[in-house]
């Protein structure tokens, strides 16, 4: 009988990866296509992959002016769940959370999701009263989450402090015991191998500089740095830079972008077991299967397409970290980083059809983008291959700025901006 250990196993699933790498298809850009979508993450592969799986339109291009991943894709940090209050809000998470369950399965790729659970912290009487209308609400929409005393916060986050001298002191937790975390790029490659597999073509270093638009004002196909290619129908999943690829097309979006801030540990054994968020000082912590404490911050102040942020974001996040934690205070930060976010006036995304015949978009995201990648994948895929909403995605659309039916998360998606 053969004997396994760890390192062998990592071995040969990084051997067979490199295997399949070596494999990749690069295809040169066909002249036209059914439909392309703008972006390489996980949303844009994702889309791709559930409109060849679910409804048959293979002859695919995903543009991707770099990498794939090497956008928000690669830069966050991997959190997942669905206890949004809004009714809204919470179909479309809970959706990604359920395609999460099984996603691994669906992909035949490891994306190395574990549902290690979310703990929300609250400080203060109007964090305690926020919270408990998460749990309420969440439950009516059948999603889990419960309360906790300090005491069971501290019996499930043993690491936490939870000493009434703080100066954030612990007053109760919100629990979502099936929410986690997944690896970002894991989610990529696997989204972008099972999509290949069935037929789609995936253009690296292909960057979108134009899209056409025929007399009817219908869009046609994109100039792209590898040359024109013609298309009916466009999805652009261009994290951080939607309004510059929108205004190709002559639409204005309701966006704006920031640098949202991240850094992580050098890493260390496993010491810390779930997901903790702390709403008053926008500080959330995990950790990584590299054993690297993964900490993220919040966004600056002031558009930017910065790649790094103030300062001062991340020293007030790791203040709060230390005070939460104070056996971290000796670690020492690895590398920190800044990805940027396109947000919404009412802090929820956009997904739907655009004025423009044939053009589709996913975006303004905010902090929301990672943990929605599989649901909004799937409805983005329905969108464009129906031409009409999914119905978990048809109050997402970019009309409800001019009907004033906004879903208003700002500070509902429990942190706060």
């Amino acid at each position: 009988m053969r004997r396994f250990s760890f390192s062998s196993l990592l071995s040969e699933a990084f051997n067979a990866h490199q295997g399949w790498q070596r494999q990749w298809r690069d295809p040169a850009p066909k002249a036209s296509y059914d439909a392309i979508i703008i972006g390489g993450g996980g949303h844009g592969l994702g889309a791709a992959y559930y409109l060849a799986k679910e409804h048959g339109l293979t002859n695919i291009a995903v543009l991707e002016k770099g990498w794939i991943g090497g956008g928000n894709a690669g830069r966050n940090t991997t959190i997942i769940r669905s206890n949004y209050l809004y009714d809204e809000s919470a179909a479309l998470y809970e959706h990604a959370v359920k395609l999460w369950e099984g996603l691994s399965q669906e992909l035949n790729y490891n994306v190395m999701f574990s549902q290690r659970g979310v703990l929300m912290l609250a400080h203060n009487v109007h964090d305690v009263q926020s919270f408990k209308r998460h749990v309420y609400s969440n439950r009516l929409n059948g999603i889990d989450n419960e309360w906790m005393t300090p005491q069971e916060a501290k019996d499930f986050c043993p690491p936490l402090n939870i000493s009434p001298d703080i100066r954030y002191p612990v007053m109760g937790a919100a629990l979502q015991r099936r929410g986690g975390t997944a690896r970002h790029d894991a989610v990529v490659w696997g989204y972008a191998r099972a999509a290949d597999a069935l037929g789609v073509d995936i253009l690296q270093n292909c960057e979108v500089t134009g899209i056409n638009r025929g007399p009817d004002g219908a869009v046609t196909g994109v100039e792209t740095t590898r040359g024109t290619i013609k298309a009916k129908k466009i999805g652009v999943s261009a994290a951080g830079h939607t309004s510059v690829v929108m205004g190709m097309a002559g639409v204005r979006m309701p966006l704006e972008s920031f640098p949202l801030q991240a850094l992580v540990s050098e890493p260390v054994k496993p010491c810390f077991p779930c997901v903790l968020m702390s709403n008053a000082v926008h500080a959330y912590i995990s950790q990584s299967d590299k054993g690297e404490l993964v900490i993220g911050a919040g966004t600056d102040q002031y558009v930017s397409y910065s790649q790094q942020g103030g300062l001062h974001i991340t020293t007030h996040t790791l203040d709060a970290i230390c005070e939460l934690f104070p056996q971290f205070t000796r670690m020492r930060m690895l590398r920190s980083w800044g990805g940027i976010v396109d947000v919404t006036p009412d802090r929820s995304p956009i997904i739907g059809k655009t004025p423009v015949k044939g053009l589709y978009v996913n975006c303004g995201w905010g902090t929301g983008g990672f943990k929605a990648t599989p649901g909004s994948a799937n409805v983005f895929a329905h969108t464009i291959a129906r031409d009409e909403p999914h119905p978990i995605n048809a109050p997402f659309t970019l009309d409800r700025f001019r009907t004033g039916r906004l879903i208003d998360e700002a500070a509902a998606a429990a942190v706060a901006h």
